[in-house]
């Protein structure tokens, strides 16, 4: 009774590593805390620089702007209206009064200045959040440009020693990069946390997406897998603004940042159980090189509709906070509130079109996407206040949910069309494009917008997205990789046959002799 009671949790262990469902759980919990970490320093980077900056900057600065503009022979008040100094009148001072504008003697401060314009920005410092546009826009940018150029590095490498050790690596780096967060003070400390999360998001992505993939054989299983995981992409993104501006305002910088530490280490802790981190184990088929593969015109279509589409919104991440401190006065708990619409939406988006995508046609999807996300683009600058971007954010999330949730599948399909059935390196490009749309966005955004303003990168972007949605045609029926060639090899043919028939789901290979019994089954 009692070695039955010891053996039961080893045998859940071993029945659990075995469960494709268990597998997407892992996936699904490393992209929401991923993506949480993502979007939950947009709300609170730029405000907490001001506040750090710019604010303490001036302040130094008011003894001595006292002292030095203040004259002795009458009283004089400060004002942070204008930071300028003003005489206060006194009841035996007149002349004065003739160079000022007529007032009663013994009139009250505020009583002179009740007539006063009212001020045309909403926060001090315009040139400071100009060039802190630029700033914000490439300390946004660092993840990306990391995960860019880990990316080709990380697919060939999950295809020599599997998905198990980059997937727990990742979240090691996810975890460290928290907690540099948390308690970095400087512009250059934060610059440094979001670029090493970029080393973690580029295992985790690339290894849970290829994961899953070779989990899911089957086409419409696999769509729903992804459509599924990416939901977990958007929970991430959906709470991450929103939780880091509401903490920001009421508890503090550190405290969103060591929750997400703490949710961190029970994800490390569940992977432990479900995965193999030690274990290697190697693709039993031979990869098709990343070079052939980014030689395809199909797969660079479907990479070029992911980078464009989410281009879009890591665009609005650095400068529409700053533009609502412009342009709204919006409170800090405001400015990520602002992508609330945008996140649920994208998480409908991408739960009803990983179904709906596979019977509409996932490159009609993913073109119709696009265009949505350009009108969307171009509403934005419209928005007077914050109701005014609901609708806009709204059709912008939703509108890239369908993008997403069509062109991962079809990575996974043209590789088994027309390459070897071995998904690291494709992942690996789809997230190359992923990232190259949030390296270039928001470095390119932040100065696009110094230069000619925000509304004019709205209409660049959504202008880009528009134009590029016709070429998602050509993925409504690629050519099997003989048709290309005109080869018709056997190995070929297999493999186009394989895609076609309604493939028998693979046995996950974290279990031993899995790979062994697939080759027994073959013969």
């Amino acid at each position: 009774m009692t070695q039955c009671l010891q053996c039961a949790p080893w045998n859940w262990l071993r029945e659990s590593r075995k469960s494709q469902r268990l597998v997407l759980v892992v996936v699904f919990i490393a992209l929401l805390l991923d993506n949480m970490l993502l979007t939950v320093v947009v709300p609170i980077v730029p405000s907490f620089l001001y506040d750090t900056e710019y604010q303490s900057r001036n302040n130094s600065r008011e003894p001595l702007l006292q002292t030095i503009l203040v004259p002795h022979s009458s009283s004089s008040v400060f004002s942070y209206y204008n930071h300028t100094t003003v005489p206060v009148l006194d009841d035996t001072t007149t002349d004065s009064t003739e160079e000022q504008e007529p007032t009663q003697t013994g009139t009250p401060f505020t009583a002179q200045y009740s007539t006063l314009p009212p001020r045309k920005h909403c926060v001090d410092g315009e040139e400071f959040l100009a060039d802190e546009n630029v700033r914000v826009g490439l300390l946004f940018a660092s993840k990306a440009l990391v995960q860019l150029l880990m990316n080709p590095f990380v697919g060939p490498l999950t295809n020599r020693i599997g998905y198990h050790i980059p997937m727990f690596a990742g979240f090691v780096i996810l975890f460290l990069s928290t907690i540099m967060f948390a308690f970095s003070s400087t512009y250059t400390l934060l610059f440094v946390a979001r670029a090493f999360q970029g080393i973690g998001s580029s295992f985790s992505s690339v290894a849970g997406l290829g994961m899953l993939a070779s989990v899911y054989t089957d086409d419409l299983a696999r769509g729903n897998a992804m459509g599924i995981a990416l939901g977990g992409l958007a929970l991430g993104v959906l709470a991450g603004a929103p939780f880091g501006s509401v903490m920001y305002e009421f508890v503090g910088k550190a405290a969103p940042f060591l929750i997400l530490a703490f949710l961190a280490l029970l994800d490390g802790a569940l992977q432990l159980c479900i995965l193999h981190p030690s274990k290697i184990a190697p693709e039993s088929i031979k990869g098709t090189p990343l070079l052939t593969l980014l030689k395809d015109p199909y797969i660079l279509i479907a990479a070029g509709s992911l980078c464009f589409a989410n281009m879009g919104v890591a665009m609005l991440e650095p400068t529409l906070p700053i533009w609502m401190m412009e342009t709204m006065c919006s409170p800090n708990w405001q400015l990520g509130m602002a992508f609330l619409p945008a996140s649920i939406s994208y998480l409908i988006g991408t739960n009803l079109f990983g179904v709906l995508a596979h019977k509409m046609g996932r490159w009609l999807c993913s073109m119709i996407g696009m265009i949505v996300v350009g009108i969307s683009l171009l509403c934005v600058p419209l928005a007077q206040n914050i109701y005014g971007l609901i609708a806009p954010n709204g059709g912008l999330g939703f509108a890239i949910g369908m993008v997403d949730s069509a062109m991962m599948p079809i990575m996974g399909y043209l590789v088994d069309l027309r390459h070897a059935s071995v998904y690291g390196s494709v992942y690996a490009i789809a997230d190359v494009a992923f990232c190259m749309g949030f390296a270039v966005g928001p470095s390119m955004g932040g100065a696009i917008v110094k230069a000619i303003g925000f509304p004019w990168l709205m209409v660049i972007i959504g202008v880009i997205n528009i134009a590029y949605a016709p070429l998602c045609i050509y993925l409504r029926s690629p050519p099997a990789k003989e048709e290309k060639m005109a080869i018709l090899s056997e190995e070929c043919w297999m493999q186009t046959k394989c895609y076609t028939m309604k493939k028998s789901q693979r046995e996950f290979p974290l279990s031993d002799g899995s790979d062994e019994n697939e080759l027994e089954s073959k013969e």
